[in-house]
């Protein structure tokens, strides 16, 4: 304990004149961290047990959060892929109300469905993508069959130029959301996946919030060098409503910080299948990904994902049989990256968007959104990271 208590208090003196950007310290000392050493003993695990969760003298307590166990019936929850909502490992944090952390409550296997979809069906036309800036549409229409056979042949030549799919940082669903001028609009909008929705939708209601509407959703795809800069999601016009965060792949290092960027974050790990779920005060808080990890064992997946998606899906699941040479593009792909998930409500109900100029509605939504997720390596490097992105 006394080791760990010396790893936090090397973290806390980062952050000590007042006024100062501790947030934007904290951020620089993790996206330098190394996994393995004493960097890291002050990141909150909630994959292991509360004894081995204390993160030191300062740290905010970690809380059970209590679930709405009637809202989602067990069946609801397996045609999703979810445990029974009375199985799941929720979370909160002392100081963070509205911040729910549920550990991977996916049963085993159902992972598969929702990364094939973020690789194969989510990143296809007419959703958006980073790629649109410089690419026309028919050369994006779908990412995935041009890329499978570069990710098949991955682990056979290592030199190979990288695939579009390794290209992809980021893609937005239902109302796409515009990355000039930061806002929602009416006439950007195209169906929003039915799957995800339902997902949305039950993870929502055991969480409280009964008759979320899935409106928008932002993917994002890590590269290890990857980063999510310091930000708060503001943009939506209803801010009752929850965003909710799902993870797969390799594991990454979250931030929650406060309202001001001089309160120093709180570090905890996400690993593939966790969701989180930021509402109440904790939906305008600023946060940040500095860092995803590599795989400890080299290039390889998470042990939850090693367990192929059953065969026998019940008759009415939003989950899709995932064959094996699809599972060997996702894994080649996962190896080595990490896919996130953000569901939003935009409007709430009977709300509209309101009227903008002309000139406004014709602005190009296509525009990469670098200064959301940037990597180390990337062509053109940002002086800073956009805080409100």
């Amino acid at each position: 304990m006394g080791k760990m208590a010396a790893a936090v208090g090397s973290v806390a003196t980062l952050a000590v004149q007042p006024g100062e950007d501790a947030f934007r310290k904290l951020f620089r000392f993790y996206r330098q961290s190394r996994p393995g050493t004493a960097d890291l003993e002050g990141v909150i695990d909630f994959s292991v047990s509360h004894a081995a969760r204390c993160t030191g003298p300062g740290a905010p307590k970690v809380v059970k959060s209590q679930l709405n166990l009637s809202s989602v019936s067990d069946h609801d929850a397996l045609r999703a892929g979810l445990e029974p909502v009375s199985k799941w490992q929720a979370y909160g944090l002392q100081g963070y109300p509205g911040f729910i952390f549920i550990s991977n409550p996916f049963l085993p296997g159902y992972q598969w469905h929702w990364v094939k979809q973020c690789l194969k069906l989510y990143s296809r036309k007419p959703n958006v993508c980073n790629l649109d800036k410089h690419m026309t549409k028919e050369e994006t229409q779908d990412l995935w069959e041009q890329s499978k056979e570069f990710l098949r042949c991955k682990e056979v030549n290592k030199r190979r130029p990288r695939s579009l799919l390794e290209k992809l940082r980021w893609v937005t669903l239902g109302y796409h959301y515009n990355w000039d001028n930061k806002r929602y609009s009416a006439d950007h909008y195209t169906p929003f996946p039915s799957d995800l929705a339902f997902l949305s939708e039950q993870v929502a209601a055991a969480c409280g919030f009964q008759g979320f509407r899935a409106e928008a959703g932002i993917l994002n795809y890590y590269r290890l060098d990857s980063t999510l800069g310091i930000h708060v999601d503001r943009s939506e016009l209803d801010h009752s409503r929850p965003l909710l965060s799902f993870s797969f792949g390799q594991s990454a290092i979250f931030l929650l910080g406060g309202l001001k960027r001089d309160e120093a974050p709180t570090p905890m790990f996400m690993h593939s299948g966790d969701i989180m779920v930021m509402s109440g005060f904790s939906r305008l808080v600023n946060h940040a990904v500095p860092r995803v990890l590599p795989s400890p064992e080299g290039e390889s997946l998470p042990g939850c994902l090693r367990t192929p998606l059953p065969a026998d899906l019940p008759r009415d699941s939003v989950v899709d049989p995932c064959s094996v040479e699809d599972w060997q593009v996702c894994a080649s792909y996962l190896k080595t990256a990490r896919v996130n998930m953000t569901v939003r409500q935009v409007l709430a109900v009977g709300q509209d968007f309101p009227l903008e100029p002309m000139e406004e509605n014709k602005r190009d939504i296509a525009t990469e959104g670098s200064c959301h997720l940037d990597d180390d390596n990337s062509q053109v490097k940002r002086a800073r990271l956009n805080p409100d992105c």
